[in-house]
């Protein structure tokens, strides 16, 4: 218990360091717990320590863990949506991480007419034209947004990348000014509002903050090493 609240405290000292050397308020980042592999008990004690949001990417395994932990608990889905799982998925988490095409999107958007919800998605950028990970293409990106902006019932908070893989944190700084930038021109543009980006991992969150994330995705620095493979949407 003491190991995971230290580091929880270590995690949140850093982002408030992050945000005072960039001139941001040291409120203006939320850290979501990166909890997938991780059993309930971990969970709870990160609960007890004061962390009140997670994120998961298997829906069967976040259910499993939603309905046996405190319902104070918020849930973010940060793995990759198969379009299968989107009916379990509205109901069960505040904020989908992941939703990476129009026809994704509009999917989302019809369900979610059809169970009575109003989602809050961010859309999942390729920032680096990664021919292995999901995401927009930020040309396609710019060609479909009109279309994406006028879709019924889901609200689009802003844009979600992961950068490719990198020994140094600082690699990864021209991939999250880049989607900063992007989202920045769609803003411009479109006369829209899209304030949240979800960007940065345990190994790179405080760079992230410093090109403006306002979602960091932090799990090793909090859980510790996990001893199963994930699907590299994580932290």
């Amino acid at each position: 218990m003491a190991a995971l609240a230290d580091n929880l405290i270590a995690v949140r000292e850093r982002i408030h360091a992050a945000c005072v050397r960039v001139g941001r308020d040291t409120h203006s980042v939320e850290l979501l717990a990166v909890s997938k592999t991780m059993p309930a008990e971990l969970i709870r004690e990160a609960y007890a320590a004061g962390q009140t949001l997670f994120g998961e990417s298997r829906q069967q395994e976040a259910a499993a863990k939603i309905d046996a932990l405190p319902a104070a608990l918020r849930w973010h889905f940060i793995g990759r949506v198969q379009r299968n799982k989107v009916r379990k998925l509205l109901p069960a988490f505040e904020v989908i991480h992941a939703i990476d095409s129009l026809s994704l999107a509009t999917y989302t958007a019809e369900l979610a007419g059809e169970l009575g919800l109003f989602p809050k998605i961010f859309l999942q950028v390729n920032v680096a034209g990664e021919a292995a990970k999901g995401g927009f293409a930020p040309d396609v990106l710019r060609a479909e947004i009109a279309t994406l902006l006028e879709l019924p019932r889901i609200e689009i908070l802003g844009l979600m990348t992961i950068p490719p893989a990198a020994a140094n944190a600082e690699i990864a700084r021209p991939w999250f000014a880049r989607l900063r930038e992007l989202r920045d021109s769609i803003e411009c543009e479109f006369a829209v509002r899209l304030p949240a980006l979800s960007m940065g991992m345990s190994g790179d969150y405080e760079v992230a903050i410093e090109e403006g994330a306002t979602h960091v995705r932090v799990g090793s620095a909090i859980f510790g090493k996990r001893t199963s493979q994930g699907d590299g949407q994580l932290g």
